[in-house]
C-alpha cells in the first residue's frame, strides 16, 4: 500500500525547489510494526495494517512493565558485585526489545538535476537500517547518533517511499534506552553547490568588552565560490558583514568584528546570528543561519575554569535523555522545564549521560544560559553489557565522535566534551591509547574546547597515566581520592564529574535517621532525609565540603537532577522496581527535600526555607521524629505547637551539620511545626510553617503553564495534589484518581514519581504517591481551550483550562 503525504508538503518541497535549500521535519503520517518484518523495505510493500504514528516516538514507552523485558542475570562490576544475580528493572522493564519497522511516503517536485536530497536522522534507538525506494541508503549502528545519507541517486519525481530497521537488542543498556525513531528526522534538498552539511564552525577567539573576533571557517561544495556573511544581535541589527572567495579546497575563513559585544553567559545568555550566502558566478546558491554566542572560555592552572574572564565552578547535574512518562521521545517542551526546573534550583550546567544530547536540549541550554559537558560513550572496546556499544567501537567511534561535534560545535553552551564514562578501558595500556585517540579526534575536529573522560578506577588510572593524558580529569565519586589524584595528574584541576548518587524516595521517610549505605526496605523506596547512597557513592555534604575547601576542584556534576527509567539501585534484584532513585526531582519532575538542599547552595541569593520531614506521623506519637531545615540562612529556631525546640548554626565541626540544620530529639506531636531563620543578631528574618493534615478532602490542580503553543506538540504539566478541608496537603493520600481531557487538547500520560508502579502513564488513571502526581496533557493544532477534570472516589474534583495559542 503506498501512502500519500500531505499536499502541504508537496507545495512546500516544489517552491524551495526552484530556491536554494528546504529543509522539512518528517513527523506525521508514519506507519509502525514492530517484529522482524520481512520484505518490508519494499516499494510494494502493504503495510496497510501498520500503526499510524508520529515521530519522534518511542514504541515501549507504552509498556506493559513486566520483569521479563530485558531481564539481565549479571555481576555489575561497577558497583563492585562479584557474583551474578537477576536484574529485573535494570533498563526500565519496558519491551524496547525486538526489530521495528517504519515506512513513510514523502513527494518531491521539480527536482532539478543540479540538487541533492538529504536524509537526517537526530537519533534512532537503534542499529538503524534504511532504504529508500527499495533500495539500501545505510545503516547507523548507535542509537544517539546523529547521520544522514545522502539519497539523491535513490529518489524520484513524485512518491518516494522510505523504509527504517530498528534491532535492539537484549543485554544491550544499563538503563532504559527507548526505542524506535525518538528524535527528529528531516529531508533537505539543497543545490549541489552548497555549504556542506555541518561544515561551518563558528569561533569567537578574541573577546573582550570592547571588541569580539568572530571566525568563521566553512566546506563548500563547488568551485568558484564567495561566501558572504553577516552577524545579527538579539535586536535584528546587522553588527559586523565580512566576504570571502579565497578557497583553500573546499574551505573558506572569514573574519568579522563585533563591537561591545554582549557576552553569553548563565546569567545572560546572549545570542547571535551569523547568516551565510554561497554564490557562484553572481548567483546565489546557498544560505545558511547559524546561532551562536560570543563568549571566552578558558582552563588555567591555578584558576580552573573560566568563562568571560571570571572563575566559576560548575554547579551541574548529569541527566539521561528519556523523558520519564512520555519516555526517550524528543519534546522541547518536556526539556524547558527540566531546565527550568534545574534552574530554579541554582543548577548552571548538565552533562549529558552517558550519550550525545539531543540538538533541542542543546538549543534550550544556549537559550537559558545553561552550561553542557557533552558526552559520547559509555563503552569502548570493553564491555559493560554483551550487546553494547563494544560492538561498533573499532568501526564507529570516529565517525560518531565526528558527527557529534560537526553538529554541535556552534552551540555556546557547550564548554566541554566528554570521550567517556567508566569505561572498562581505564584498566591497561590499550586503555590509555584509546583514550589518546578519542581525544585526538575530538581536538582535530575542535581545537577550542578541552575533553575529559568520566573516570572511577582512580587508582589504576593514577598507575597507568590514563589520568594523566586527558586535558581536565573527571572523577566520578571517590571524593575521598581527590587530594591523591590532584598531587599524581599534571592538569592542576580535578572535575567532579559526576558525584553524590545520594538515593530517595520524594515523601518517603525512614526511622531510625542515619547515614546508611545501600539500605533496603520492605516497600522498597529510599528515605527521602538525604543520608542515603549507594556502596560507591556518598551524600552531597561531602561534596559540597569539597568544592568548598579545595580551590582545584572546579565544580561537580550530581547523578541526577531527575529520576529515570531504569537503574533502580539499591533494588535492582527487587521486582518491581524499575525506575531510579537518584534524582534530585522524582520522574514526574516532583522536586524531592534534596532539591532545597542543593538550592540553599547553589542559588543563596534566593531565600530558601525547607522543612522536612511531613508532619502526619499517626502512631508515632512521642517517638523520636527528627526535623531537617535547608535552607540559605546561618541558623534558625525551630518550634513544634509553639515550643521552641533550640537554635540550631551551621557550623563546620560536623559533616551533616555545615549545610543543614538539624534538630535530632524533636519528639512527633499532630500539629504545626515553625521553623524561624535568624540573622547574625538572632533576629528573625523569615519563617515556614508545615502542619498536620486532616482526611483527604478535594483536589487541588495546579499548572507550569496555563498558555500553550497550538502546534500538536506543546505540553502542559499539571501537578495534582489531595487536600484537606483546610487546605492543607495530605502528605501520604495514595487515591486512585481518574483524568479527562475536552476541548482543543488531548491527555497524554500520568506519572506519580513512584520507581515501583506498574501502572501504564498512557492510562487515564493513577494513584497518588506521597499526595501528589502529574497529568500531562497536549494541545492540538487548532487553537483553543482545553479543560482537565481529575476526579477520585470520596473526593471532591478539580478542573483546569488550558488555553493553546497560535
Amino acid at each position: 500500500m503506498k501512502r500519500i503525504i500531505s499536499l502541504g508538503i508537496v507545495a512546500l518541497l516544489c517552491i524551495n525547489a526552484m530556491a536554494q535549500r528546504v529543509e522539512k521535519e518528517l513527523s506525521n503520517g508514519w506507519l509502525f510494526s514492530k517484529g522482524n518484518i520481512a520484505g518490508a523495505e519494499k516499494v510494494d510493500f502493504d503495510a496497510s495494517k501498520w500503526e499510524t504514528v508520529t515521530v519522534p516516538h518511542d514504541w515501549a514507552i507504552k509498556g506493559p512493565f513486566s520483569k521479563e523485558h530485558d531481564k539481565q542475570v549479571v555481576a555489575i562490576t561497577q558497583n563492585g558485585e562479584k557474583k551474578a544475580t537477576e536484574k529485573t528493572g535494570r533498563t526500565g522493564a519496558l519491551p524496547h526489545i525486538g526489530m521495528g519497522w517504519y515506512r513513510k511516503a514523502f513527494h518531491l517536485v521539480n527536482i532539478k538535476s543540479n540538487q541533492r536530497v538529504l536524509i537526517q536522522f537526530d537519533g534512532a534507538m537503534s542499529d538503524a537500517h534504511v532504504w529508500v525506494n527499495g533500495k539500501k541508503a545505510g545503516n547507523w549502528p548507535y542509537g544517539y547518533s546523529y547521520f544522514y545519507f545522502d539519497i539523491t541517486e535513490l529518489v524520484k519525481q513524485g512518491e518516494n517511499i522510505l523504509a527504517v530497521r530498528l534491532d535492539n537488542k537484549k543485554y544491550a543498556s544499563r538503563w532504559y534506552p527507548g526505542a524506535g525513531l525518538y528524535r527528529k528526522v528531516r529531508l533537505i534538498v539543497k543545490n549541489e553547490t552548497s555549504f556542506k552539511r555541518w561544515g561551518t564552525f563558528v569561533t569567537t577567539p578574541f573577546v573582550s568588552n570592547d571588541l569580539a573576533q568572530v571566525h568563521v571557517a566553512t566546506e563548500v561544495e563547488g568551485e568558484n565560490v564567495k561566501v558572504v556573511a553577516e552577524v545579527i544581535d538579539a535586536n535584528n541589527n546587522k553588527v559586523a558583514e565580512a566576504e570571502s572567495n579565497q578557497i583553500f579546497g573546499n574551505k573558506l575563513e572569514l573574519n568579522l568584528g563585533v563591537k561591545n559585544p554582549k557576552l553569553w553567559s548563565p546569567e545572560a545568555p546572549n545570542l547571535y546570528h551569523l547568516n551565510c550566502k554561497l554564490y557562484q558566478g553572481g548567483e546565489l546558491k546557498d544560505t545558511q543561519t547559524i546561532r551562536f554566542g560570543i563568549r571566552d572560555v578558558k582552563y588555567i592552572v591555578g584558576k580552573g575554569f573560566m568563562l568571560n574572564g571570571q572563575v566559576r565552578k560548575f554547579q551541574g547535574v548529569c541527566l539521561h535523555h528519556d523523558l520519564g512518562p512520555i519516555g526517550a521521545a524528543i519534546n522541547k517542551s518536556a526539556l524547558r522545564r527540566q531546565l527550568r526546573i534545574l534552574k530554579e534550583m541554582g543548577c548552571d550546567a548538565v552533562r549529558s549521560s552517558h550519550n550525545m544530547p539531543s540538538l533541542e536540549q542543546l538549543e534550550l541550554c544556549d537559550e537559558m544560559g545553561i552550561l553542557f559537558l557533552a558526552e559520547s560513550f559509555d563503552e569502548w572496546q570493553k564491555a559493560k553489557v554483551k550487546n553494547g556499544y563494544n560492538r561498533w567501537f573499532k568501526e564507529w567511534a570516529e565517525k560518531d565522535v565526528v558527527n557529534l561535534v560537526r553538529a554541535t560545535r556552534n552551540h555556546p553552551s557547550i564548554v566541554m566534551w566528554s570521550s567517556g564514562n567508566e569505561v572498562p578501558d581505564q584498566w591497561g595500556n590499550e586503555g590509555v591509547k584509546r583514550a589518546k585517540w578519542l581525544q585526538d579526534i575530538f581536538h582535530r575536529e575542535d581545537p577550542t574546547r578541552p575533553v575529559t573522560v568520566g573516570m572511577d578506577q582512580v587508582e589504576a588510572v593514577m598507575k597507568s597515566g590514563f589520568g594523566a593524558i586527558t586535558d581536565v580529569p573527571g572523577l566520578n565519586y571517590r571524593v575521598h581520592l581527590y587530594d591523591k589524584a590532584f598531587e599524581r595528574f599534571p592538569q592542576g584541576m580535578i572535575l567532579g564529574s559526576e558525584t553524590a548518587s545520594t538515593i530517595s524516595s520524594r515523601g518517603i521517610y525512614k526511622f531510625p535517621v542515619k547515614e546508611a549505605k545501600m539500605t533496603v526496605y520492605d516497600d522498597l523506596q529510599c528515605s527521602a532525609y538525604g543520608l542515603e547512597s549507594c556502596s560507591w557513592s556518598n551524600i552531597p555534604d561531602d561534596d559540597f565540603a569539597a568544592q568548598d575547601d579545595k580551590p582545584w576542584l572546579i565544580g561537580q556534576f550530581v547523578w541526577t537532577g531527575f529520576d529515570y527509567l531504569g537503574e533502580p539501585t539499591p533494588y535492582d534484584n527487587y521486582w518491581p522496581s524499575r525506575s531510579s532513585y537518584f534524582g534530585i526531582c522524582d520522574l514526574a519532575g516532583l522536586p524531592k527535600d534534596r532539591y532545597y538542599l542543593y538550592r540553599s547552595i547553589w542559588a543563596k541569593d534566593k531565600e530558601t526555607l525547607h522543612i522536612l520531614p511531613h508532619w502526619n506521623w499517626e502512631g508515632r506519637e512521642g517517638e523520636i521524629t527528627p526535623v531537617f531545615v535547608y535552607t540559605n540562612y546561618n541558623k534558625a529556631e525551630l518550634f513544634v505547637n509553639g515550643k521552641s525546640q533550640g537554635i540550631r548554626t551551621k557550623t563546620k565541626d560536623s559533616k551533616l551539620d555545615r549545610y543543614r540544620l538539624r534538630w535530632m530529639d524533636v519528639k512527633y506531636e499532630p500539629g504545626t511545626v515553625k521553623v524561624v531563620a535568624l540573622d547574625d543578631n538572632n533576629q528573625p528574618v523569615a519563617e515556614q510553617e508545615i502542619h498536620t493534615a486532616g482526611k483527604p478532602y478535594q483536589l487541588k490542580l495546579e499548572a507550569d503553564r496555563k498558555v500553550i503553543k497550538a502546534d500538536g506538540k506543546e505540553l502542559s504539566y499539571i501537578t495534582v495534589s489531595v487536600v484537606d478541608k483546610k487546605g492543607i496537603v495530605c502528605p501520604t493520600a495514595t487515591n486512585q484518581l481518574n483524568f479527562k481531557v475536552s476541548g482543543k487538547g488531548k491527555y497524554v500520560a500520568a506519572c506519580n514519581g513512584d520507581a515501583t508502579s506498574e501502572e501504564l502513564f498512557h492510562l487515564p488513571t493513577m494513584k497518588l504517591f506521597s499526595g501528589k502526581l502529574v497529568v500531562l496533557v497536549q494541545s492540538e493544532k487548532e487553537a483553543g481551550k482545553m479543560d482537565l477534570k481529575v476526579t477520585g472516589k470520596g473526593l471532591k474534583s478539580a478542573s483546569i483550562k488550558i488555553e493553546s495559542v497560535k
